[in-house]
């Protein structure tokens, strides 16, 4: 006997990810069941084609079979693209399992008798506007991004000396010690960027602060100068552009730094200071002490060196509007990252994007938000977020030997599901970062370590290397990561590079690797498959050989004999396009 249908295991809502248009022609549309729904159908058309809603009509829409799906864990996601001719449309789904039938709309699940009763009410009913389709820059999908913490990455030759500069050496470091890396020390390096595969900089903060970090502004008019000047800062950017490198600030705006000029007007002049909206003081006069957890005023993580900005100020809303937009308009810059994306308003947002558009359209603007941001990505606030959960399924995977592929599996789909197809390019992808700790520290071994960055080179979204990843640059958690980049580096570390540079370039070959097209497939007990068109990649990543039957022109391969990959081996091919989206294995 065939179960009945799981009716709490249903899911569809007529907005992004689950309704939206990929563009001015095709939606997606996707619904959740769980693993026993044998099919499922669209029953979709224009809501007008019988008359007007109210009409005398009899309005049915034509049944499509739903067969793209896959699994992630205990659900199955059904996906379909139709192309409503006149931008409307109208839709509910059908699921079938054994003799049991079951119709979903708006209204939730109904049974075929039901269903006439229902009619009228019981459908989704989108309108495809064009301005409201998000399409983040073409340009992010085929950057390679390189993220600097510039304290740390390179002192320039001939810089002015500083009495309290630490040597630079390898090792663990706190948020103490200054090094004396510069603006000018990035741009001596740049052709070794360049070298690298490297196409975008991503440059933690570079504004004036009283901090090794900068995340603590002091004034966000002037290149601190410790980094340089902004004369350097427009020739790092010139310079870059000539070497088809894009770069990309960071904007700390959800808080500021204890010696804001705002800031301490505020302290001195408490409720009578022109900037008293400008941040969020629950209680004056403000007592003595750092932390802020009695809610004295809101700060970062109860920092009270680090004042929270008042984000749906129109004064905050136009001060700092008119600053992107300047940075945008006098440096150059391509694109600009949000400190802290979630706690800065929408309003905020909304601002900043038609004030730096208007300068560029296409500025790339970027998210720091470490969960499901969809909020965030309607079109008219970021264009993408750093994808964290994706670091963090890779992450899982590669440090728990005992974790199955097939687990990874279902955590990139959901990854790669998170979101509309046409932001998943533009997806900041990232294994590590000044706020996590090292890939190396996790995984201290050549081959695990390889296998992670051809993952993520070869994944949609655009990949970011963290500043000294390529050689293996070890680092613990905040701020043990900031280490400094080693410019003399053994033989292993060379190799190391080679290797990377090799998967840099892999990527930036093939065109079908900057689209969302992908599929994953799992081989037990550790070993991945995954697909982007006519490319196929295979990771062993457990004890044993894998026996592989390949006749494609190979890509890339590491610890492959001809017949079999090793434990640690990656084997990359290039063939006729994988035929059927997802494999019966998988569910």
């Amino acid at each position: 006997m065939v179960a009945s249908v799981n009716i709490p295991a249903i899911f569809h809502r007529a907005s992004a990810p689950w309704s939206y248009a990929v563009d001015e022609d095709w939606l997606i549309l996707r619904l959740q069941t769980d693993l026993d729904v044998e099919q499922v159908f669209l029953h979709w058309g224009d809501p007008f084609e019988a008359g007007i809603l109210g009409g005398n009509w009899n309005w049915k829409g034509k049944p499509v079979e739903v067969t793209e799906r896959q699994r992630i864990g205990p659900y199955c996601l059904w996906t379909c693209r139709i192309a409503p001719p006149h931008k409307r449309c109208r839709y509910r789904f059908e699921l079938r399992q054994g003799q049991e039938v079951w119709f979903y709309g708006e209204n939730g699940p109904c049974t075929p008798q039901q269903v006439e009763a229902r009619e009228i009410w019981d459908f989704y009913q989108p309108w495809m506007n064009p301005a409201d389709i998000p399409a983040p820059p073409a340009w992010v999908a085929d950057t390679v991004w390189y993220q600097i913490f510039p304290d740390r990455f390179c002192r320039a030759a001939g810089s002015p000396a500083e009495a309290d500069l630490h040597p630079w050496a390898a090792g663990p470091v706190t948020n103490r010690e200054r090094y004396g890396g510069n603006l000018r020390g990035i741009l001596e390096k740049l052709d070794y960027l360049q070298d690298l595969g490297i196409t975008g900089l991503y440059l933690n903060p570079i504004w004036e602060a009283d901090s090794v970090h900068k995340y603590d502004t002091l004034n966000y008019e002037r290149v601190d100068p410790r980094f340089g000047t902004e004369a350097d800062l427009v020739e790092l950017v010139e310079e870059a552009h000539c070497r088809g490198i894009r770069v990309m600030l960071d904007a700390v705006f959800n808080h500021s730094g204890p010696r804001f000029a705002p800031w301490l007007d505020v302290r001195e002049k408490g409720p009578a200071s022109a900037y008293w909206d400008w941040f969020m003081v629950n209680t004056w006069p403000i007592p003595a002490g750092f932390s802020t957890r009695d809610n004295r005023y809101y700060s970062f993580a109860f920092a009270g060196p680090m004042p929270k900005l008042n984000t749906n100020n129109p004064a905050v809303i136009a001060y700092f509007s008119g600053l992107c937009a300047q940075w945008v308009r006098d440096y150059g810059v391509d694109g600009l990252r949000f400190d802290v994306g979630n706690e800065v308003s929408h309003r905020f947002l909304k601002a900043v994007r038609q004030a730096v558009t208007a300068v560029r359209p296409d500025v790339y603007l970027l998210g720091e938000i470490w969960h499901d941001a969809s909020p965030w990505l309607e079109g008219d606030e970021y264009d993408s977020v750093m994808n964290y959960p994706l670091q963090m399924a890779v992450t899982r995977f590669f440090t728990d030997q005992n974790r199955p592929a097939q687990q990874l599996v279902w955590d990139l789909r959901r990854c790669m599901t998170m979101y509309r197809a046409q932001t998943v390019p533009a997806l900041f992808n990232l294994l590590d970062s000044h706020d996590t700790d090292r890939i190396w520290n996790r995984t201290p071994e050549v081959d695990a370590f390889l296998q992670q960055i051809a993952l993520l080179l070869l994944l949609p979204g655009s990949p970011c290397l963290y500043y000294g990843t390529e050689i293996g640059l070890p680092g613990g958690h905040d701020p043990d990561d900031r280490r400094v980049m080693l410019w003399e580096q053994t033989e292993a570390q060379t190799a190391l590079r080679r290797e990377v540079q090799a998967l840099v370039a892999l990527r930036k070959s093939q065109p079908i690797l900057r689209t969302p097209d992908v599929d994953f497939s799992a081989q037990e007990p550790r070993c991945l498959v995954v697909r982007r068109g006519d490319i196929t990649a295979y990771f062993n990543a457990s004890h044993a050989p894998w026996k592989l039957r390949t006749s494609e022109q190979a890509l890339y391969q590491r610890r492959w004999d001809g017949a079999a990959l090793a434990p640690g081996g990656i084997y990359v091919e290039k063939g006729t396009k994988y035929a059927g989206s997802y494999s019966s294995s998988d569910f």
